[in-house]
């Protein structure tokens, strides 16, 4: 006698079989019911983070026939090797999973403020700390004459220095003309401060707002765009909405990139 199957159901209603497809860094997906198509860059606890080519994040749960590959269906499982870990750093640099921070070269790299070097950390910390380089932060640029110096650059111990507003004929273009050489390098963006340097539409504003000559930069922003006025709280809420590379302008982001590999140079 032939055998039936106890399910009666017709193949052609029968639920296809979905793949099953770990959560890999880098794998692109879209969510069908927002339509956000974006490249996995988290999954924990879950939930699947993933980023648009715009920079934006959106994190959704990890249900079953919850995503699209390639225009069919799939369902995302958190892989098997643990958790996923982002396959670049906030730089942009391809990430060291583990990686032990080097001992601290001879060589610096100094910023002119506390803002920028806790900016620079932010999005260059993971690579100054695989390649040992150290981010110290000036008073100003006056007394960088001096401060060089003292550092006394040689081969074994090249000396980088960002300044703000790095403009030809200014005070501060003639003091790093002085003192850049063959093992010293002073390069600038030409934003009066780093804030600027934080793209506008990072921060959900228009654009930076021009403040009258005679007051404090830092200040009128804050009170141009209805911020309370206290720079080191403002400082704190722009610094928060800095998450890679993509929220900063180009011509902070070639300046720094072009400090670190000075900085490194076996040469």
């Amino acid at each position: 006698m032939r055998q039936y199957s106890p399910d009666l159901t017709p193949p052609w209603k029968k639920p296809k079989a979905v793949s099953e497809v770990p959560a890999e860094p880098g794998l692109v997906v879209e969510e069908p019911g927002t339509g956000f198509c974006g490249a996995v860059i988290r999954c924990e606890a879950g939930t699947v983070t993933l980023e648009d080519r715009f920079g934006k994040h959106r994190v959704f749960p990890l249900r079953p026939r919850g995503f699209l590959l390639e225009g069919r269906v799939v369902t995302l499982v958190k892989p098997s090797s643990g958790p996923v870990r982002p396959t670049r750093t906030a730089s942009g640099s391809v990430a060291v999973p583990q990686a032990r921070a080097r001992v601290a070269r001879a060589g610096r790299i100094y910023v002119e403020g506390r803002h920028d070097a806790e900016l620079v950390e932010k999005v260059w910390g993971d690579d100054l700390r695989v390649e040992g380089v150290v981010v110290e932060y000036l008073g100003g640029v006056d007394d960088l004459p001096a401060i060089v110096e003292e550092f006394a650059p040689g081969p074994d111990a090249r000396l980088g220095v960002l300044v703000d507003h790095l403009v030809p004929g200014t005070k501060e273009w003639r003091i790093a003309e002085s003192v850049t050489g063959e093992h010293a390098l002073v390069v600038g963006h030409p934003y009066i401060d780093v804030w600027e340097a934080v793209k506008p539409s990072s921060l959900g504003i228009e654009g930076w707002p021009r403040v009258p000559r005679g007051q404090d930069w830092k200040t009128g922003v804050c009170r141009a765009l209805g911020w309370p006025e206290n720079t080191g709280a403002a400082w704190q809420g722009i610094l928060a909405r800095v998450r890679s590379y993509k929220d900063l302008e180009p011509e902070l982001l070639g300046r720094v990139e072009q400090l670190i590999d000075f900085v490194t140079d076996p040469a």
